[in-house]
């Protein structure tokens, strides 16, 4: 395991101890990367996965997942001091952090945000699904799951009328079970197409850094085939000539 991918966990984890504010969303990508796009790229790497391409659609579905998170909760974190909404999108409202910190009420602007951040979560979720065919098979299943029922949250959220200050989106077994299916479903199909072109769209700025600590590049793979394939030889010459030896050796008694 790379240390550059456990030192920005811990990283991210110190930002939310310290209470730091995100000023653009692509600091709240910088954000997600570390909280969420890692946890990707380590299980990635234990499943074996270090090509650059898939492990920066795997960094799309953390951060996917979190800007998620951010909308769902954006009521809970505001009771609790807690903002993730970037600041210069309150500044286009007309809103400071500590105005609305006060008063975190759903107002037209508010919900705005909390559709903005569902936006650019739904362009990061399909852009992952490129990447799950490069998982392993008994992999892709629960990824699918996992894609499809955050996914889920923020249709909730939508047909809340992205009003998640008052209430909190939840979805039920049902709807879990169906997401399940469409998951078992999905992994089948990606055995059976080709690779999507949309998994070697450059990774966001802000993973890149996690993508360089675990990928592998592709030709070190293949040096490392090479090199298999050169034992692999040596070690058949090896076998066939001792058991020639056998054969050709003096019999006793």
């Amino acid at each position: 395991m790379p240390r550059a991918l456990p030192d920005a966990l811990l990283e991210g984890l110190a930002w939310d101890a310290a209470g730091r504010r995100y000023n653009t969303l692509e600091d709240l990508h910088g954000y997600s990367a570390r909280v969420a796009s890692v946890i990707g790229v380590m299980m990635g790497v234990l499943m074996g996965v270090r090509d650059q391409h898939a492990l920066a659609r795997a960094c799309d579905l953390g951060v996917a997942m979190q800007l998620t998170n951010i909308a769902r909760d954006i009521g809970e974190d505001a009771r609790e001091g807690r903002l993730y909404i970037p600041l210069d999108w309150l500044a286009e409202a007309g809103m400071t952090a500590d105005a609305f910190l006060r008063a975190p009420y759903p107002t037209a602007p508010v919900r705005r945000m909390v559709k903005r951040l569902l936006m650019e979560a739904n362009r990061l979720y399909f852009r992952s699904e490129a990447g799950l065919s490069a998982l392993p098979i008994s992999a892709r299943p629960g990824i699918f799951a996992a894609r499809f029922i955050y996914a889920g949250i923020g249709g909730q959220i939508h047909r809340m009328a992205y009003d998640s200050l008052t209430r909190r989106a939840r979805t039920s077994k049902a709807q879990k079970l169906g997401w399940l299916g469409l998951s078992m479903w999905r992994s089948v199909v990606t055995m059976m197409m080709p690779r999507s072109a949309v998994i070697y769209a450059a990774p966001l700025p802000q993973v890149a850094f996690l993508v360089e600590a675990a990928a592998v590049p592709a030709d070190t793979w293949s040096r490392s085939d090479a090199l298999f394939d050169v034992l692999a030889t040596l070690e058949r010459h090896r076998q066939a000539q001792h058991g020639h030896l056998i054969q050709k050796a003096p019999r006793l008694g």
